[in-house]
């Protein structure tokens, strides 16, 4: 029997720096955060280039990541760090916004394109492949006719923050829920 405990990398996506810190790119970041929070752990930094955090899930090890570059260059980051643990692509998580879904929908799901989203370009590009678990944060589609690429770096709307702490709590049960439970109870249990 091994005597290695299982570990999984939960990456938040987003871009560093306050004028970044509470917009819609930025909500997987916020997610992790949240994650810290409720396991009381403080984030440090590493040698790979993230800032991370650590806790326990029963007997399952969680780092959770922040990479320091921005979204559409923290591949390397994530990579350096899947390498520093050993793990395989199939135990890391990518937290991110998904344009293609109504605001607080939750969608998990392993694999699959990028969907023109840059992050997960430069972390599918880094990693090799695509073969890693993504949780898909709703944050809607842009009004009217504004540019989606300035749509997901504005803060979220007044009536969005009244609901995002909730979003963001039940988005941290997905994460916990997908370790722990597995793909298919996980997506039964969030997939809304």
């Amino acid at each position: 029997m091994s005597s290695t405990t299982e570990r999984w990398i939960v990456v938040g996506l987003g871009n560093p720096g306050e004028e970044y810190a509470r917009t819609r790119h930025n909500v997987g970041a916020m997610v992790v955060e949240d994650l810290a929070k409720r396991h009381h752990v403080t984030f440090s930094s590493h040698k790979s280039g993230n800032r991370i955090a650590e806790f326990k899930l029963g007997s399952i090890s969680v780092t959770l990541a922040r990479p320091n570059s921005y979204m559409n260059t923290l591949g390397p980051q994530v990579r350096s760090l899947r390498d520093f643990y050993s793990i395989e692509n199939s135990h890391l998580i990518a937290l991110h916004d998904e344009l293609d879904i109504d605001f607080s929908a939750i969608r998990i799901k392993f694999a699959g394109g990028e969907n023109g989203h840059n992050g997960l370009k430069s972390m599918t590009s880094s990693l090799g492949g695509p073969e890693y678990f993504r949780i898909r944060l709703g944050i809607g589609r842009p009004p009217g006719r504004q540019d989606p690429a300035d749509f997901v770096l504005k803060n979220f709307s007044s009536v969005e923050r009244d609901d995002l702490p909730s979003f963001i709590d039940r988005a941290s049960d997905a994460v916990e829920s997908l370790i722990q439970d597995g793909l298919e109870r996980a997506q039964s249990n969030f997939n809304s």
